[in-house]
């Protein structure tokens, strides 16, 4: 990256060339001498150089490199832990770090997998006969150099005497490559937990994620203490090894001379290796989209961009397991990897539909400046996270919460138009808009402000081509959904006591069917006449009664006798209502326990009770005639609704999924993470064909999930954070191109 006119030109007698990086503790450049020798140089942040432990640590720092010399670690040329701004200059190692090289080209083959472990565990010998701990030794921190890889950043190591630094309850290291007793106590951390951050980097390094990998820190925390890893994708010679090298307890771990011998013998390559896609060419020079803000003054949050030949910030600290800072993709596992009987790059299968004309893999963000249209991404409060988009066509077209609509040109990524609100919006204001579709040119979207109270609702209708605003009307706060036909739209209108349908381009009203006095109503989607669910409780007691409406006049007939449970959806004419109860540890879908479904025809005002085999748990959804249950820890279970057999039950590594989508041929089933890992599962049989790695930040509570769409033969996804990207099923490890701003 080039220097911006804030960075210095010189520090300690180098000219500083390029940035290499940057994070929360400093900065990296590229540096050069008299003599034109090539340096990387860490400078700390000025706000770090007046604290004394800070100091203290970076000096200690620049002690452990300077202790260390061997052919596998980058040695330091000079340093001045003193001066106002304290830097340390080493061997600057032309090469992409493991992470950038995993993510950008898929998991290694058996020779450069056998070559990278002896390496290492080379450079962790002098490491170790240098009297220094390493203690984060992650992908990161690996340069993979043309003659071996090199082992950086000594922020967290310690001298193996001198423990003064690491108070207790102070967490230092990344947590999928952290050792149990890092987590425990991290002054007892010793030459052993290397050992087992080793064995997390070289699964790695096989597979394309960690063996305890999780959406969150905590939850990657609990599964290295008390989980036993996961090495099913390791070729046999290697799993055994790693997995003695994974040991809870540090004395079950093997010492580094006996790993020396026990990775000597690894053949060169395996039998029956599983093909993995790999790109060619040589390292990628693209950067990772910038991650979303979600409201007014929120900060904005990088996503990892790794650089060839950087030098690794260092102090990477984790107070109480805070978020990574910036090395997410790393430590979630990244690159996508495929599993037996998956198409090669130079093969694809059938399973995947060819993407469309003029498209590459790009991620955006719905902060991003626009063509033409409203430029200020956000003009109300910070309301929380919230995306929601739908495709039409070549385009995206997203609302959420705190974001104006906009549309995304679905093969470049770039921001075509923001709308206006209908209404005057202040700066104080709360905002959200949800897309309900696309009809006839015109995109629904309905908007709500809130100043106080329930706030005010509006269904709009604008342009799809330039994103002006053809009509609005006001609609029902409480209910922001709606239901879209071939030629009308339906929302509920302002008072909540009727449903208008209205045409999409024009806005004329074409009828309005009343609702009953005293209940609460929702649209249910449906192929064909739309039902409204409506609801009214009184002491203590829930009737309900279903309308189902005419959509050529309006008119509507009653039905009632309903089922108890959650419409769930329709199943050849019949809504199948799930009933449910708590598993007695919360309140929310994810916690609960679904026994039976109802299948309930609205034609004949009854229908058939299925009992499940066995009790279901999770967030269910009906997608094309097959109920998929989701568990917040990662798994799915397909059940059918016929008979309530369980079809199948997996288990993924990707935690807090959303919705399911299955794609055009009915063949593959893929469901996104809030931090926008994807995961792709055989619709037949729930096995796994690929997943990726994380793509954004996590949030706490988001009225809108992770959502994936189908955009051609491409796949879209959206996260609560506002990151939006895109991918081709059948090459999934390529990697996404940032969306170009207009000019």
């Amino acid at each position: 990256m080039a220097l911006s006119k804030d960075d210095p030109r010189s520090i300690g007698g180098y000219r500083l060339v390029d940035r290499l990086g940057s994070g929360g503790m400093g900065v990296v450049y590229l540096g050069r001498s008299r003599s034109g020798r090539e340096v990387a140089i860490k400078v700390v942040h000025a706000q770090y150089a007046e604290n004394q432990v800070f100091r203290a640590r970076f000096r200690r720092e620049i002690t452990a490199v300077r202790r260390v010399s061997g052919a596998f670690t980058a040695p330091v040329m000079d340093a001045d832990p003193e001066a106002a701004r304290p830097w340390m200059a080493t061997q600057y190692v032309p090469g992409p770090s493991l992470a950038d090289r995993i993510r950008t080209h898929g998991p290694l083959d058996d020779s450069e997998l056998r070559r990278l472990a002896l390496g290492l565990v080379e450079a962790l010998r002098d490491i170790h006969d240098a009297g220094v701990v390493h203690r984060d030794l992650k992908p990161a921190n690996v340069l993979m150099a043309q003659d071996g890889p090199r082992v950086i950043d000594f922020g967290i190591s310690r001298a193996a005497e001198n423990q003064t630094l690491t108070g207790t309850g102070d967490m230092f290291g990344t947590p999928p490559f952290m050792s149990p007793e890092q987590f425990q106590d991290p002054r007892s951390a010793g030459p052993a937990s290397d050992v087992f951050s080793l064995a997390a980097l070289l699964v790695y390094a096989a597979t394309g994620r960690g063996p305890f990998d999780a959406d969150s820190p905590f939850l990657t925390a609990h599964r290295v203490m008390n989980e036993d890893p996961v090495l099913d994708e390791v070729g046999k010679p290697l799993r055994g090894i790693v997995a003695r090298c994974l040991a809870k307890e540090p004395a079950g771990r093997p010492e580094l001379g006996e790993l020396a011998q026990l990775l000597a013998a690894l053949p060169e390559s395996a039998p029956n290796d599983i093909p993995t896609i790999t790109l060619g060419g040589g390292p990628s020079t693209a950067h990772t989209a910038t991650a979303a803000r979600a409201g007014r003054g929120r900060r904005l949050r990088p996503a990892a961009a790794a650089t060839a030949g950087i030098l690794a910030l260092g102090l990477t600290v984790y107070l109480t397991l805070g978020q990574r800072g910036g090395d997410e993709g790393t430590a979630n596992g990244a690159g996508a990897r495929q599993s037996a009987g998956s198409p090669s790059a130079g093969s694809p299968s059938p399973r995947w539909k060819p993407v469309p004309s003029g498209w590459h893999p790009w991620q955006t963000t719905l902060y991003e400046p626009a063509a033409t249209g409203v430029q200020e991404a956000v003009n109300s409060i910070e309301m929380g996270d919230g995306s929601h988009c739908v495709t039409d066509d070549d385009s995206v077209y997203c609302g959420g919460e705190g974001v104006l609509p906009v549309r995304i040109d679905a093969r470049t990524g770039e921001t075509v138009w923001r709308a206006a609100p209908a209404r005057s919006v202040e700066a104080t204001d709360g905002y959200t808009s949800s897309v309900i579709g696309v009809r006839n040119g015109s995109v629904l979207v309905l908007e709500t402000t809130f100043e106080e109270g329930p706030g005010q609702a509006d269904i709009i209708g604008l342009d799809a081509e330039k994103g002006r605003q053809l009509w609005a009307h006001p609609a029902g706060p409480q209910n922001p959904t709606g239901f879209l036909s071939e030629d009308l739209v339906l929302t509920m209108d302002e008072g909540e006591q009727s449903v208008t349908a209205r045409t999409p381009r024009t806005g004329v009203t074409r009828w309005t069917g009343e609702l009953p006095a005293g209940h609460t109503c929702s649209l249910l989607a449906t192929d064909g006449d739309p039902y409204m669910l409506c609801e009214r409780t009184s002491e203590g007691i829930t009737t309900s009664v279903l309308l189902v409406f005419d959509l050529d006049d309006g008119t509507s007939r009653r039905v009632s006798n309903l089922p108890n449970g959650l419409p769930t959806g329709i199943h050849d004419g019949r809504i199948v209502f799930l009933d449910r109860r708590s598993d007695g540890t919360g309140t929310s879908l994810e916690d609960m326990i679904y026994t039976h479904a109802d299948l309930f025809d609205p034609e004949v005002g009854g229908g058939r009770t299925v009992r499940f085999r066995d009790e279901l748990r999770g967030t269910a959804t009906l997608v094309d005639g097959t109920l998929y249950f989701v568990e917040s820890n990662g798994g799915v279970t397909a059940v059918s609704p016929e008979t309530g057999k369980r079809l199948w039950t997996v288990r993924t590594p990707v935690e807090r999924l959303g919705d399911p989508l299955l794609d055009a041929g009915g063949r593959t089933l893929y469901l996104a993470s809030e931090s926008g890992r994807l995961v792709a599962l055989d619709a037949r049989t729930g096995k796994e064909l690929w997943q990726t790695h994380a793509r954004a930040s996590a949030a706490a509570i988001a009225s809108y999930g992770p959502r994936v769409l189908l955009s051609g033969g491409a796949l879209v996804v959206s996260t609560p954070d506002g990151t939006v990207f895109t991918l081709d099923p059948g090459r999934p490890q390529l990697k996404a191109v940032p969306a170009v701003a207009p000019s």
